[in-house]
């Protein structure tokens, strides 16, 4: 039962962290990830919060993968989008409502930073199998009718992505390069050792308290 807690905890710090690196990277103004720069220019366009695009794009999203994966609806995947989505909306319309970066200095940091979190977000996340995001459950639906890589999949479907954020005008720039490049190899980097962490507390939490004699 412990364990089951720590595996929740993982899972719920691990959302807290991804929805604060993208809040950073999109207050950096240098460029975002393409789903990112999508939902933003959503919000320019539409209106209504990025949050409520994050959570009315996933929703679509559980639906077309069960139609293209020919599978039930995965009603568990209501739980990221829900939690992702009101996340982001608490970072950018209270905690850094009207914040703006004006030093290039400050928005290099952001980015970098930005990107740093989200792959300890996305390394904390991944201890758990709770409930899927759907996008990545395209990328499996996309390789599963194409029969590519998961690589190629993963590539084909966020150029997808980019090109509709680039039609909305979202935020693509030099941060969307650095971004695409570099989120792969952070979460490499940083899933050894939170998953280390993991295995460590649920050790101490099956071992129980510690007895000391009196």
């Amino acid at each position: 039962m412990k364990n089951r807690l720590i595996i929740a905890l993982f899972y719920l710090v691990g959302l807290t962290f991804l929805s604060l690196g993208i809040s950073l990277i999109i207050l950096a103004d240098l460029g975002a990830g393409a789903w990112d720069a999508m939902y933003v220019g959503l919000n320019e366009h539409f209106g209504l919060s990025i949050g409520t695009w994050i959570f009315i794009v996933g929703i679509l999203l559980i639906f077309v993968n069960a139609l293209l994966l020919k599978e039930r609806i995965d009603v568990s995947a209501v739980i990221p989008v829900v939690t992702i989505g009101f996340l982001i909306d608490f970072w950018l319309l209270f905690v850094f409502d009207d914040f703006q970066a004006l030093v290039l200095a400050i928005q290099v940091a952001m980015l970098v930073g930005g990107v740093a979190i989200i792959a300890v977000g996305i390394a904390c996340y991944l201890q758990s199998k709770i409930a899927r995001n759907p996008m990545d459950t395209l990328m499996i639906a996309i390789q599963t009718i194409t029969g590519k890589s998961m690589a190629v999949s993963k590539t084909m479907m966020e150029l997808g992505v980019l090109i509709i954020a680039f039609i909305l005008g979202g935020p693509i720039g030099l941060g969307t390069i650095f971004v695409t490049l570099l989120i792969g190899p952070m979460i490499q980097l940083f899933y050894s050792p939170v998953t280390k962490l993991r295995h460590r507390l649920c050790e101490d939490a099956n071992r129980g308290p510690v007895k000391v004699n009196s």
